[in-house]
């Protein structure tokens, strides 16, 4: 006698149940070991980067110095980032105090949120067992570790790119444009964090859409023109309002050269990342003329005197060659990432940092 249908159903729900119950308990047990490898004697982290817990500091004194992320009591000058990492940074040391372990633990929080998210972007698309593997993977990458474990912003910028990546499949998925919007809101959130560095997984967000979602080719156009607008009107909410504001009312920008935040986003903060050296010369961010400083002095600061850290960067960061026959001339993060270019994230600089799971000797391809 065949078996109904009813009955094969039957079979394979009794048969995936413990499956599932397995994915499950293994979850759970990739997701302590993210939260013991994030928190494991974080008080031992210090301060972490003290550039940023100094305007931690001043920024919980007052709400001028909160709101334009100032790095002196003062609000002289602010630090080179965006707002929002540092405000949710500010809320931690509010709650607990200026501690040191207060001021990891948003970006360790956010490192096992993300452990869980890209569980359920990969669990999605493909089956438990990968997503499984995925989330594994990135609870155990050193440099996923390391940055859960400090005071930088990046935690927090993946974190909010994993969720852009979950509003855009389901919005994919449904063609609806709710969730399209809400991916825009969260990239422009990112950017609120890092910049330009958040706009980096939008061609593939965008692309995903544009291709994949059950809508009419225009109607899909339309629907990603109206997400861009609300792209750029979140990213851009904080720049305006603090270019808006008269200079003498508001802190110096730091790290620009012209006191705004926009010449930030493009400049410290965009291109002199991104762009090779000869590019950059190009867009006058590269080799200053012979004889000159490679950053000219800010107001105040003598040629050949050192700028003070929010103008010339972190403490302790090195500045760039300057020497006409030195490698990286004029670039101000040679010494950190070396020379942009296809691959970048093989070179011996980063190679350990950003592909650290492949074999040995695809680090030594530079």
């Amino acid at each position: 006698m065949e078996p109904t249908t009813q009955t094969k159903d039957t079979t394979l729900l009794a048969r995936s149940a413990p499956t599932r119950g397995c994915h499950k308990i293994t979850m759970v047990v990739i997701l302590l070991l993210a939260a013991f490898l994030n928190f494991y004697r974080i008080t031992a982290e210090g301060y972490g980067n003290q550039y940023y817990a100094a305007a931690i500091k001043s920024m919980l004194m007052n709400w001028h110095n909160f709101f334009f992320v100032s790095f002196d009591p003062a609000g002289f000058v602010s630090v080179d980032k965006p707002p929002l990492g540092l405000w949710v940074q500010t809320a931690s040391a509010w709650l607990f105090g200026f501690e040191g372990w207060a001021l990891m633990l948003p970006q360790a929080l956010a490192g096992v949120l993300s452990v869980w998210l890209m569980y359920v972007l990969v669990k999605r698309v493909f089956a438990p067992t990968a997503g499984v593997i995925s989330a594994l993977v990135l609870a155990v990458t050193p440099i996923s570790v390391a940055t859960n474990r400090n005071n930088t912003m990046d935690s927090l910028l993946v974190l909010t790119s994993l969720l852009a990546a979950w509003a855009v499949s389901i919005a994919t998925e449904k063609g609806k444009l709710r969730w399209l919007l809400l991916c825009a809101v969260l990239v422009g959130m990112g950017f609120n964090i890092k910049m330009l560095q958040a706009f980096l997984v939008l061609p593939a967000l965008f692309l995903l859409y544009l291709v994949a979602a059950p809508l009419k080719f225009w109607k899909r156009v339309g629907h990603l023109a109206l997400a861009t607008l609300v792209l750029l009107a979140v990213s851009l909410s904080w720049a305006v309002a603090v270019d808006l504001t008269p200079p003498e009312n508001r802190p110096y920008m730091g790290s620009s050269q012209g006191n705004s935040v926009m010449e930030l986003i493009i400049g410290h903060n965009g291109m002199s990342r991104l762009l090779p050296g000869g590019l950059r010369r190009m867009m006058n961010l590269g080799n200053p003329p012979p004889g000159q400083p490679a950053y000219p002095p800010p107001p105040g600061v003598t040629p050949g005197q050192s700028p003070p850290p929010p103008y010339g960067g972190m403490p302790g960061q090195p500045r760039p060659p300057s020497g006409p026959n030195q490698p990286g001339a004029g670039q101000p993060f040679f010494s950190e990432t070396g020379e942009p270019g296809a691959l970048r994230l093989l070179n011996k600089l980063v190679a350990g940092q950003a592909a650290s799971e492949l074999p040995q000797e695809a680090h030594n391809l530079q």
